[in-house]
């Protein structure tokens, strides 16, 4: 947040540009690509929702609106969490039994998410370590690209050979507390994971397109190809990064996209308030909207009857 703070708003009259920019882009053409960027909310988490329904019911017979329900309040929950690990618990407070296996579960889903993100972002990484940093150097370029392959390969194996996971947790004794928990992982059919895996790159194909959208409405303009890629890789550093909560990511994902567009000739300020748009509609009102489910939790109807 510092680095954002120093290069972006200690620039003379950049609060009143951002202010100017707001208001332009709301009120003028960009507000149909706004407007279309938030009526995909419904679509990203409707995706994890129904992702989270193919991995719940392996566990217990779920309804695809107790699985959304479970998601908007683990959203909630995670908002103010280290690396949101309140989304495990609003999940698995919905489920009636086998919660141990449900943080398998639950892992697996977001592991799921990791690899979509990981697959696309190495490719947009490996654009502009080619175009920007190795330009004249082929053997550099060759080997770069030779490891992203392989990085692409291995992310893949904890997921379709989960037993080896297992395995590893089992060498150094203070993982081996997690194994109980992921040993529900190889259970799941290589069908159910396909499945997963699919809805994973749907979700983050929305988030993409989300993206590029508010990047339109502010007036980042260019090439598709680069633009994708600037995403990926914008996505792909800010996972890259442990958060202490929600918040947190904002300076991450921002510091990343400004610089990846800033290799494209794109101007800091666009890319930063389109940044920071889809932070508010994916993550910010989501998040509010799930407070209005957390009293109704089991955990908490169960407690209001005891007394």
């Amino acid at each position: 947040m510092g680095l954002l703070y120093h290069s972006i708003f200690a620039a003379p009259d950049t609060a009143a540009a951002w202010r100017h920019l707001l208001s332009t882009t709301l009120s003028g053409a960009g507000r149909g690509p706004v407007l279309l960027a938030l009526a995909l909310v419904p679509a990203n988490w409707g995706l994890e929702a129904w992702k989270w329904y193919r991995l719940a019911r392996h566990l217990e017979p779920v309804t695809f609106g107790r699985s959304f329900r479970a998601v908007l309040v683990g959203l909630t929950l995670g908002f103010a969490t280290p690396n949101r690990v309140g989304d495990y618990a609003g999940r698995i407070i919905e489920l009636k039994s086998r919660r141990v296996s449900a943080l398998g579960a639950v892992f697996l889903g977001r592991y799921c998410q990791l690899v979509a993100t990981v697959l696309a972002g190495v490719a947009g990484l490996l654009y502009f370590l080619l175009k920007f940093y190795l330009n004249g150097y082929p053997a550099a370029g060759l080997g770069v690209a030779a490891s992203a392959l392989l990085l692409s390969g291995l992310v893949l194996v904890p997921l379709y050979r989960s037993r080896l996971l297992l395995a590893a947790l089992g060498v150094w004794r203070p993982l081996r507390r997690f194994r109980p928990a992921l040993a529900i992982m190889p259970t799941y059919p290589a069908t159910a994971l396909h499945a997963v895996l699919a809805i994973s790159g749907l979700r983050y194909a929305v988030f993409c397109a989300q993206f590029m959208l508010l990047l339109t409405a502010y007036g980042v303009g260019g090439p598709l190809g680069p633009g994708l890629a600037a995403v990926a890789g914008t996505f792909f550093l800010k996972s890259l990064v442990p958060s202490l909560n929600a918040l947190a990511d904002v300076g991450v994902r921002e510091l990343s996209a400004t610089h990846l567009f800033g290799l494209l000739g794109q101007p800091a300020l666009p890319v930063l308030s389109a940044s920071l748009s889809l932070w508010v509609i994916n993550i910010a009102l989501p998040s509010a909207a799930g407070l209005l489910l957390v009293p109704g939790l089991r955990v908490l109807r169960e407690k209001r009857a005891g007394k």
